[in-house]
């Protein structure tokens, strides 16, 4: 008789894992507080032109077999609309 593996309830919740995510965030928000995130973005930046070209190429590389930029990313950078105004044409 085949061997059957315990099965175990996962803790992946629609398209995340809440507790990876939380330890996530707690990592990140200690990282800021004790360290110089000044300091560490001229540490972690090309030392040279070559590198920075390699930088550069290694990025195009990754792009061209991404599917796309995230449409949220476009939308949070466009201009607020007032309420009052949408949907309103500038023609009266």
């Amino acid at each position: 008789m085949p061997r059957q593996e315990k099965v175990t309830k996962s803790k992946v919740q629609g398209e995340g894992d809440y507790e990876a995510a939380r330890r996530y965030r707690k990592r990140t928000k200690e990282y800021l507080e004790n360290n110089d995130v000044e300091k560490a973005a001229v540490r972690a930046a090309p030392r040279s032109r070559a590198e920075a070209e390699d930088l550069k190429a290694s990025e195009a590389a990754g792009r061209k077999r991404a599917k796309g930029e995230d449409p949220a990313l476009r939308r949070r950078s466009a201009p607020r609309v007032d309420a009052s105004t949408r949907g309103k044409s500038s023609r009266h």
